[in-house]
């Protein structure tokens, strides 16, 4: 990062919206023919097999298709994502994982999207087949290994609320009830995965994830059981705070997990305050309580006193992505934007950071992470969600839409990111394309 402290950082809208182009383009341009005309993407451009999944595949990049479309207004990102859900249908039997992050869950919602958004019959048909599919998988209490949102019960639950199925939601998170484990202060939490002596405590494979769930899912239904139970999860992990009381940090796991090759502490939205901040917005929505904002407060002042998006130390800050990474900081900047005109300046030093990062030539732009241990350290560029171009670029839209004063909202909201509330309050020292006005 070359950014002095405290100055005062600049981007031009036009350039960072230039550069989300060219981040598309490189990504439509990895793409690949599939039966019947279909498209699909890899992980990387250098892997073999197509990956059909939300986390880091084809289903996470048709929704920024999609956002792209809504954004420049241009029918090829549309008439793309109808290609692309031609790849995921024909893969949904094929499929074994029932996750929303790793499998048919997450194929079936952004199926739903598409016929939703684009009228397409058969992303329909094949959504419902989808969970159908993960219906009949389930055993009564979980569906694998993982018991949390990434790869459980959770993002299930949540997957299933949003594609219309609130019986399979409710049966989906009724066993957090009789799995929980107490906590000495009265909090609870559990297993993430099953045989594992430690416990995560964050949104991607932790409680507060869960809690996310059960709260949205439980206040939906009308389950206010569910809704207590995400309350004492969420007080467990306020409970470990270490950073207050102004700001709020979390270990990443108690026992360490893999301490060895985990830092103790994260920042980002997977296992740091980015992530827990999202929870609390989401809390603060369904329980009406302005303790929970003020928890999301202090994951803001958290955050932004990390010193990220630098690379202070070997291994810290190493990720442009929206998982782990830089992206994932700029979407709850943009939140605060939007609900609470905060969070401009530090938003700029992330998108100035971003568009240093980035790899732009004659095929578009790209990013690659950095691998600390590993020589060449950086690591070749991922097309999806989670630590790629679709994202990095989903992000970096939005941005510049709030720098207009334009819609907040995404076109497909990510199912454990909160809608912003409405306050109307408008982005100030917008940012617009040279040679226009301000929007009347």
């Amino acid at each position: 990062m070359t950014h002095a402290e405290g100055a005062v950082v600049r981007v031009d809208g036009t350039e960072v919206e230039a550069l989300a182009a060219d981040a598309l383009r490189w990504l439509r341009g990895t793409a690949r023919e599939t039966g019947g005309g279909g498209l699909g993407w890899s992980t990387r451009p250098s892997d073999d097999e197509l990956n059909p999944m939300l986390y880091s595949g084809t289903a996470g990049v048709v929704p920024v298709l999609l956002e792209a479309w809504r954004h420049f207004g241009d029918d090829t990102y549309a008439d793309t994502a109808l290609r692309a859900a031609r790849s995921l249908t024909a893969a949904v039997d094929e499929c074994a994982d029932s996750s929303l992050y790793f499998g048919l869950t997450g194929m079936a919602l952004t199926l739903r999207t598409v016929h939703r958004e684009l009228g397409d019959p058969a992303a329909d048909v094949a959504a419902d087949r989808a969970m159908e599919l993960v219906r009949t998988r389930f055993d009564g209490t979980r569906w694998g290994e993982l018991f949390e949102l990434m790869g459980g019960n959770a993002g299930i639950g949540l997957g299933a609320l949003l594609v219309g199925d609130a019986d399979l939601a409710v049966r989906a998170l009724e066993p957090y009830a009789r799995t929980a484990e107490a906590l000495p202060g009265g909090g609870v939490h559990w297993e993430f995965r099953t045989g594992r002596e430690g416990r995560m405590h964050h949104i991607s494979h932790g409680t507060l994830g869960i809690v996310y769930a059960l709260a949205t899912v439980g206040t939906a239904t009308g389950r206010t059981d569910l809704v207590e139970l995400a309350e004492a999860g969420a007080a467990g992990v306020v409970d470990r705070d270490e950073d207050g009381p102004e700001g709020f940090l979390v270990a990443h796991s108690d026992p360490a997990h893999l301490p060895d090759l985990i830092a103790r502490h994260s920042y980002g939205w997977c296992h740091g305050p980015a992530g827990d901040a999202q929870v609390f917005r989401g809390l603060r929505d369904v329980l009406g309580d302005a303790a929970w904002s003020a928890l999301a407060d202090r994951c803001w002042h958290t955050v932004t006193r990390s010193g990220l998006p630098r690379r202070l130390r070997p291994g810290f800050w190493d990720n442009n992505g929206r998982c782990c990474g830089t992206a994932g900081v700029l979407a709850l900047a943009c939140d605060r934007i939007a609900e609470q005109d905060d969070g401009h300046d530090f938003a700029r030093v992330l998108v100035a950071d971003l568009t240093e990062r980035a790899t732009r030539d004659a095929e578009g732009a790209r990013w690659s992470n950095f691998e600390h241990r590993a020589t060449p350290g950086e690591l070749e560029p991922q097309t999806g969600w989670a630590m790629g171009n679709a994202g990095i670029a989903r992000e970096l839209m939005r941005f510049v839409r709030l720098g207009r004063g334009g819609d907040p909202d995404y076109a497909f909201a990510w199912p454990d990111q909160p809608a912003v509330r409405r306050t109307g309050v408008q982005a100030t020292d917008p940012i617009r394309p040279a040679g226009t006005d301000a929007p009347s």
